[in-house]
């Protein structure tokens, strides 16, 4: 017979390409969770047992990954398995670890990791252990983590002075209370603030190349999750964009990327960046007595030359790696829409309707329903108030 059906790999002990998958499976699964043990007991022998005793780099990174790695409060970590393809010995797994830390994550950080693993008397050995597709660095494999913890906050950094990291914890301690103020949802109410030692640096623990963060202060990783289910938050700086800020600035990005932490849950891909990104400017800006001229500049700029924009910023508009202009004017203007619908129909009816469009799971019709029912307008309506705004603030 040249193959197995699908009845007889049901029914049938015969094709043994089943129980060998789970038996490979198991196998290292039971790796990985050994692993996993060593990490949350601080047992490096046990941690290093998990890997090829042939594999003599792959064993130094890793003991100094696990010494790095000491002074996290960790509340979890695991490893789930995911596709698994072997080669005889060998073998190829797709795995995601999974991890807490204790006291501010409510849910875990999900990290896409592959690995390499070879068999030896019946258990399997790590021969790699790399980041999965499109996932980037974790950041004790950058140095040894040191952890400034704050009331509201825990920062750790990487190759950076201590003081900065105490004064980065005391502009998130202030920024969660201030969103707490105004966004009353289902969050942990505590952010976790990475500082690696450059922009390269920033840039390897968000895959993506160093270019699309230059002159980003700092960014917060996540997914829109439409539930209080989606993966815990990180909120990495830049530090030296970071560091040409004053205080002002600075309470200013801190603020906006914590309110990103707090809204993930409601974010959904119905929300457009305009909203997402004007909600996090108008809440850091709040309060601050900042001025539109002074926040806007860009805009004002575009109002005087008579280029007032005829639509609300696009998500292309917000692109990092797109021309710097247009990425300011997309800024300034969700939070001027933000701010038009904060003055206009009350700082309730915003926190409203960012929540309703986050409702929806799809971009098609998402604003156009919330706009209705939250707002009574119209977006044709609404983008002509908000053109208006924008020359009786900017003109």
């Amino acid at each position: 017979m040249a193959g197995c059906g699908l009845a007889v790999l049901l029914l049938a002990s015969g094709c043994a390409a089943p129980a060998t998958t789970g038996i490979t499976d198991r196998g290292i699964q039971q790796t990985l969770d050994r692993r996993a043990a060593a990490v949350l007991g601080h047992d490096e022998s046990g941690y290093l047992s998990a890997t090829d005793p042939g594999a003599t780099g792959l064993r130094v990174a890793q003991r100094k990954e696990f010494e790095n790695l000491a002074a996290v409060p960790l509340r979890s970590w695991t490893y789930r398995l995911g596709q698994v393809r072997r080669r005889g010995a060998v073998a190829t797994a797709e795995v995601e670890l999974r991890y807490r830390i204790a006291g501010y994550d409510s849910v875990p950080v999900i990290a896409a990791r592959r690995m390499e693993l070879a068999e030896h008397g019946r258990r399997w050995y790590l021969t790699a252990d790399g980041p999965g597709r499109g996932a980037g660095q974790q950041l004790w494999q950058q140095g040894k983590v040191q952890v400034v913890k704050g009331e509201h906050s825990l920062v750790l950094g990487v190759h950076r002075p201590t003081p900065l990291l105490r004064q980065v914890a005391s502009v998130a301690d202030r920024a969660v209370p201030e969103v707490q103020s105004v966004w009353h949802g289902p969050w942990a109410g505590r952010v976790v603030v990475l500082v690696p030692s450059s922009v390269n640096s920033m840039a390897a623990l968000l895959g993506s190349p160093p270019a699309s963060y230059r002159g980003i202060a700092a960014v917060t990783t996540g997914e829109a999750g439409g539930s209080d289910t989606a993966p815990a938050d990180r909120v990495i700086i830049n530090p030296a964009a970071y560091a040409i800020l004053g205080d002002l600035g600075k309470r200013v990005v801190i603020t906006h990327e914590t309110t990103h932490v707090a809204t993930r849950a409601q974010t959904s891909p119905g929300t457009p960046l305009w909203l997402s990104e004007g909600f996090a400017d108008w809440l850091g800006y709040r309060g601050t007595g900042t001025g539109v001229p002074e926040a806007a500049p860009e805009l004002q700029q575009a109002v005087h030359s008579g280029d007032l924009p005829g639509t609300l910023p696009t998500d292309a508009d917000f692109g990092f790696g797109g021309n710097a202009d247009t990425l300011a004017r997309a800024y300034e203007g969700g939070w001027l829409a933000c701010r038009m619908i904060a003055e206009k129909w009350g700082e309730r009816k915003l926190t409203d309707f960012y929540r309703a469009v986050g409702t929806h799971g799809r971009r098609d019709g998402a604003v156009e329903a919330a706009m209705n029912d939250v707002l009574a307008t119209t977006p044709e309506d609404f983008t002509a108030q908000w053109r208006a705004y924008l020359r009786a603030q900017l003109g």
